[in-house]
């Protein structure tokens, strides 16, 4: 009789199926895994370039950062600049403004002296009528007026007219008066007043003065002004007034004055001088100027000690404004060493206002 087989459940087609599925297993897990690294790489190249791009990004940013950086230091200079020019502009408006302003004053002026000059036209026609009839002519009658002593007939420069009707001379009696060069106005600063009467540019001076005053014409009137930080008549009590050429004694006085009261010190201010000019009324139809040299100062004493050549010029620019508009300057500049700028400065004065100039010999009058 055969042997039943036993039964067991562990048989060797149960290993088989157990290893197969277990293999399986493993083979999913691999496949997943594998999966897995794939898509790990992949994401990791994606992420990396993201990171690349940023990075690109930030390197832009840093970049534009730095070029808007020095754009904005560039517009803040610009502003600056703008600034600058826009003060500069205003300025010049307001010097435009201002010279409008005086240019309408001006116009104004002009129509007064035109009626002015056609009132002393007629009454010059009534003059030269009279003389006809007495045979007499302004200059015989006013040679009769004052005498000069000289060395023969000096009115050799025919440029320097003494004509008009109200004759102003302005005569500068700063310190620099003393000497011609700066080392010798120093050394005369402190001497004695009459040592500095006699320094030979002062006594030039008074000398002019008074050749002038002799050259006035007879019934003219006139004003003799002397200015060096301030301005003022050198006949007392007379500041702001006309006087009359008929009588010699005021123009002995001015001069008398000049000579033995008066002493070349102080600076120099021609805005004093012009304004005292501007002051008379009515106003002057020819201004005598005795000057040595551009302005040391301005309307104000100034505060620090020196000044430059540009500062003597912007003073003097400035106190051309004073001046009364359509009146001739002639200028008599005794020149000063180590002033450049003063004759051509003069020299235009007088050839704008229709005047002249001219810069005497050391022996003249």
């Amino acid at each position: 009789m055969a042997r039943r087989r036993e039964f067991s459940v562990i048989s060797m087609s149960f290993l088989d199926a157990m290893t197969c599925g277990f293999g399986a297993v493993i083979l999913f897990f691999m496949i997943i895994t594998a999966n897995i690294d794939l898509r790990r790489d992949t994401v990791l190249d994606d992420v990396a370039a993201e990171v690349d791009r940023m990075e690109l990004k930030v390197l832009a940013g840093r970049r534009n950062l730095v070029e808007l950086r020095e754009e904005l230091a560039r517009l803040i200079e610009e502003r600056f600049t703008t600034r600058g020019v826009k003060d500069q502009i205003m300025t010049e408006i307001d010097s435009t403004r201002e010279d409008l302003v005086t240019q309408g004053e001006g116009r104004d002026a002009r129509m007064d002296l035109i009626e002015q000059l056609r009132a002393d036209l007629a009454l010059l026609e009534a003059e030269t009528e009279r003389l006809a009839v007495t045979d007499d002519t302004a200059e015989e009658v006013g040679a009769s007026i004052r005498a000069i002593e000289g060395e023969g007939y000096r009115q050799y420069l025919t440029g320097l007219r003494m004509g008009g009707q109200r004759i102003v001379i302005l005569v500068d009696v700063s310190g620099s008066m003393l000497d011609r060069t700066l080392v010798n106005v120093i050394r005369r600063r402190n001497m004695p007043d009459e040592e500095k009467r006699r320094a030979p540019k002062w006594r030039q001076l008074v000398d002019t003065v008074d050749w002038l005053t002799a050259q006035i014409p007879p019934r003219a009137q006139f004003q003799v002004i002397a200015f060096n930080s301030e301005a003022s008549s050198l006949v007392d009590g007379t500041d702001g007034q006309w006087l009359t050429a008929n009588d010699a004694s005021q123009l002995d006085e001015a001069v008398r004055k000049l000579r033995n009261e008066t002493i070349a010190e102080g600076p120099t201010s021609l805005h004093a001088a012009f304004e005292a000019a501007r002051q008379l009324n009515p106003r002057p139809d020819n201004i005598f100027l005795l000057v040595d040299g551009l302005p040391t100062m301005g309307a104000v004493i100034p505060s620090r000690a020196g000044v430059t050549s540009r500062e003597r010029y912007d003073h003097f620019e400035r106190a051309r404004r004073e001046l009364p508009i359509g009146v001739p300057v002639n200028v008599i500049l005794l020149a000063m060493e180590g002033d450049p700028l003063a004759a051509p400065a003069y020299w235009r004065l007088a050839l704008a206002s229709g005047g002249s100039m001219m810069a005497p010999a050391e022996d003249w009058p």
